[in-house]
């Protein structure tokens, strides 16, 4: 039997130290832990100790507190963001903006092979456009007119084929979820 060095149980003290420790809001701390303000904020005025998934998160956030920041989703800065997703894990969100041809990648993972643009940490606009090319069908289907059709698009554009198919290839778990 495997044991964990997890406390079982935390009082209302621990979670407003690490809370404090972080520079976080009630509300920003609700966020970084899934659960409601409310919670957090029985949480810190509770006489009675409090245990689950909390306590293995304020243990691990005590010992790397740089969590925080790797976890943190900056504001958008362009126009358009993509969200590169496996399943329901954030992987590489990608801030465009296509009048400037800028890109602005955030990765939130170290797996070079979950990353939208791999070991490439600023990739150029060409490399987005290939990113998103490879998210869609080939421009040499056959019948590729016939799948535009099916998705009522009038040309092969990636982005509008990525918004009707969010990017979903059949052989992965990957896909994108855009924000204008």
């Amino acid at each position: 039997m495997v044991t964990f060095a997890v406390p079982d149980k935390l009082t209302a003290e621990e979670i407003r130290t690490i809370r404090r420790k972080l520079g976080l809001t009630r509300a920003e701390f609700a966020r970084l832990a899934n659960v409601s303000k409310k919670t957090v904020e029985r949480w810190e005025a509770g006489e009675r100790e409090i245990g689950g998934p909390i306590a293995a998160l304020v243990k691990l956030l005590w010992e790397y507190p740089q969590m925080k920041e790797e976890l943190t989703v900056p504001d958008k800065k362009y126009p358009l963001r993509l969200w590169y997703m496996e399943g329901s894990r954030v992987c590489t969100i990608i801030d465009v903006d296509e009048r400037s041809r800028k890109v602005k990648v955030h990765n939130y993972t170290k797996d070079y092979i979950a990353r939208a643009f791999g070991k490439e940490e600023n990739p150029d606009f060409e490399a987005y456009e290939a990113f998103l090319e490879s998210r869609c069908f080939p421009r040499s289907r056959d019948k590729m007119k016939l799948t535009l059709r099916e998705l009522d698009l009038p040309f092969y554009e990636p982005l509008l084929i990525i918004e009707k198919t969010q990017g979903r290839m059949a052989e992965d778990d990957f896909w994108l979820r855009i924000e204008r």
